[in-house]
């Protein structure tokens, strides 16, 4: 919820700045940029976490097992 209105005051702040018109329509881009980046960051930071772990265990795998798997 406040990252939602934060992205709406920044982007009504930032369309506002070149003084053409509302700062309505920044308003409104500035909340819907801020629900997008909010659902998509913690699936960004999943994937790499899980890449991470999987990279993980395919070196180790190597370490123990040698690098062709004999």
């Amino acid at each position: 919820m406040l990252s939602t209105a934060l992205g709406a005051l920044i982007g009504g702040a930032i369309d506002g700045s070149d003084g053409d018109d509302s700062t309505a329509d920044g308003a409104i881009i500035g909340a819907a940029s801020a629900m997008v980046v909010r659902a998509l960051v913690p699936i960004a930071v999943t994937y790499a976490v899980g890449w991470g772990v999987l990279k993980g265990l395919d070196l180790a795998k190597d370490k123990v097992f040698g690098k062709d798997g004999q």
